[in-house]
């Protein structure tokens, strides 16, 4: 009788060992978690697309920043809902801003103990949606990176951390790296939504954010799913402009755009875990077809082992409180 002579088995016999041959570690310190300031509300109010989240009120901000210290996540990243929405957005560089008031919350209360990323889009502004100025129903890029540059450098002076442009207009990063240097604020990093697609995976943030657009869609300046190459093209032009860090959106049915840019830069990626991605899961645990804790590490793993730095994921405090337990 034969035996094989290497057994793989051997390695997976007990967790101790599984763990010591574990190739890809997950931990708290690669998780942003995201955060919806709305200036119509008082207190948290739940998302009914999300389950299990809420968006924050300018009071309750604070406290749901420092659950995230607590759990030593090292950056969030902010979105603001605004109580009126202009035709043109120019709401979104205001320096009394919903967005501009949440990063001084954040910065005067928890200082640099947590990182703090603004997004940078026109989208939850204005009346009609997109990413952009509007003009005779086309969105007009080189006006676009005006008011992108406007939003930046008004992030910067409220306190940001990060900024990342999401509209995927052509020359965004360039434009928003020259007006913060110009504006003294050369430390202000910029993580830059490089290959973010045209995905139906978009309808819990639309859904919040009251962003679906008004006419059209968004294919005009929003990657087809089906093109690689020009995702690359994208990563590499926003790499060449001065992205400090570059983004993959939406992450599980993108994770080959994932690997191939880690094969191809050396630059930090992020992938942003999207609604719809979340309430999948969600939907699953509910139908109890899932466990819930073994899901999430599934996926997320998933993301890391493809390539990613950095995951932005609404999952972010259940995963550091589950990797907390069970280092415990």
């Amino acid at each position: 009788m034969s035996f094989p002579a290497v057994r793989m088995r051997r390695l997976r016999e007990s967790g101790p060992i599984r763990r010591l041959v574990q190739e890809t570690d997950l931990s708290s310190s690669s998780l942003v978690y995201p955060i919806f300031i709305d200036e119509r509300i008082r207190s948290p109010t739940s998302i009914t697309s999300l389950p299990g989240q809420s968006k924050q009120s300018l009071e309750s901000l604070r406290k749901e920043v420092g659950s995230v210290v607590s759990l030593h996540i090292p950056a969030v990243l902010l979105f603001g809902l605004p109580a009126r929405k202009t035709g043109d957005g120019t709401n979104s560089y205001s320096k009394n801003g919903i967005l501009q008031r949440a990063i001084k919350v954040v910065r005067e209360n928890y200082g640099d103990s947590i990182s703090v990323i603004g997004d940078v889009c026109v989208c939850m502004y204005a009346s009609h949606g997109h990413c952009g100025v509007v003009r005779d129903d086309m969105i007009v890029n080189d006006a676009t990176l005006e008011i992108l540059k406007k939003i930046a450098v008004s992030q910067a002076e409220a306190g940001i951390d990060i900024v990342a442009p999401s509209g995927m207009a052509d020359g965004q990063v360039g434009a928003i790296r020259g007006a913060l240097d110009d504006s003294g604020y050369p430390q202000v990093g910029i993580l830059s939504y490089a290959a973010k697609f045209l995905s139906n995976l978009y309808g819990p943030f639309r859904d919040i954010a009251q962003s679906a657009p008004s006419f059209r869609d968004r294919s005009s300046y929003q990657l087809s799913p089906y093109n690689l190459e020009e995702a690359m093209r994208e990563i590499r032009l926003d790499i060449q402009e001065g992205a400090d860090v570059v983004m993959v959106k939406p992450a599980i049915y993108y994770l080959d755009v994932v690997r191939e840019a880690r094969s191809r830069f050396k630059h930090p990626i992020a992938v942003f875990s999207v609604g719809a991605e979340y309430f999948m899961i969600k939907a699953l645990v509910k139908e109890k077809l899932a466990n819930e804790r073994d899901l999430v590490i599934e996926v997320l793993s998933s993301i890391k082992r493809a390539g990613a730095n950095m995951i932005i994921t609404y999952f972010a405090k259940d995963v550091a409180q589950w990797l907390r337990e069970s280092a415990n």
